[in-house]
């Protein structure tokens, strides 16, 4: 064990990191260990962890001397931050700043940073297609974490960045499931029109992010984007429908009535599905399924994840 090469994996309890843990585990004649860094290693998923042999390790993303000696002696690190949990674009460049000086500091030979585009890039801050947030953004969860990526570049840290898909897992953690409407029928509310979402399970994120991790340096200095599929609301619908046994409608509901639900980063996620949409041949072709398919050969589809998930399904 001790000859394997060590992954650090930020993020480890999480869907991203939990599934890079389990894929290197999973690998028993890998070439690579793995530490998986949380800040509850006493927590019941840092325990299931352990159990399967995980290197569980405390680490604080906001504190650099907590990061550094968690990166210490790693080969490689993957990097993630969780806008979800305080909804500040602001804490996400400075938790990356923090990240990428301790990989620097610990001489890691690979690193995984998961970030998004800079929509601001595509709509301008002058655009009035979309509103601004915050003063200063257009997504600002996408939006910070593109401006990060300067980070990893200005200190020569060998970087991938991973652009990663709209989590199908969202339908059972996120209450994005197929709701009763008015007319007693289930539907799933996206905004996205009759565009096509890329869309990929969770997991497949992590075993994606190994295949490059065992791609050596292949991948260094290269942008990586992951999805399981692209399809529109109406073709996620009629997979529900099949999957549930019962009728499941797509509700394509306006950008604005999204924006308004009034649910915490609604108008984050409005905005978000708005760049998806407006600018679908650009999104979808940065996301290859084949691509990933030959980092992940193990890949699922929507039908694939539904077989195995639909009766967790929260049914509204």
């Amino acid at each position: 064990m001790s000859q394997k090469k060590i992954i650090a994996v930020l993020g480890a309890t999480g869907a991203q990191g939990g599934g890079l843990v389990r894929a290197i585990l999973a690998d028993k004649s890998g070439e690579f260990s793995v530490r998986a860094l949380t800040r509850d290693v006493n927590s019941e998923k840092s325990k299931a962890l352990a159990k399967l042999g995980a290197e569980v390790v405390k680490a604080d993303i906001d504190n650099y001397d907590s990061l550094k000696s968690a990166f210490a002696g790693a080969y490689g690190v993957y990097a993630v931050t969780f806008f979800w949990e305080h909804f500040s674009p602001e804490k996400e460049t400075a938790e990356a700043k923090q990240i990428a000086k301790a990989a620097k500091e610990a001489n890691v030979k690979h690193i995984i940073w998961s970030t998004f585009e800079d929509t601001r890039k595509w709509i301008p801050l002058s655009d009035n297609r979309m509103p601004t947030l915050q003063g200063k953004y257009k997504v600002p969860h996408f939006d910070a974490k593109a401006e990060a990526n300067e980070y990893f570049t200005e200190l020569n840290l060998p970087v991938t960045f991973l652009l990663t898909s709209f989590y199908w897992d969202n339908f059972i953690y996120f209450g994005m499931g197929p709701k009763k409407g008015p007319d007693g029928k289930l539907a799933i509310t996206i905004p996205m029109g009759n565009k096509k979402l890329p869309g990929i399970v969770a997991e497949d994120i992590g075993k994606a992010a190994y295949g490059i991790f065992k791609s050596g340096n292949d991948f260094i200095g290269k942008t990586v984007g992951v999805s399981g599929g692209h399809l529109t609301g109406k073709m996620m619908a009629d997979s529900f429908t099949k999957a549930l046994g019962q009728e499941v409608v797509y509700n394509a509901v306006p950008f604005d009535v999204f924006r308004s639900f009034g649910f915490p980063g609604a108008d984050d996620l409005g905005n978000m599905f708005q760049f998806k949409h407006d600018f679908e041949d650009y999104y979808c072709g940065a996301r290859s399924v084949e691509g990933t398919k030959s980092l992940n050969p193990s890949l699922a589809s929507l039908d694939d994840w539904l077989k195995e998930n639909a009766n967790k399904i929260p049914l509204g």
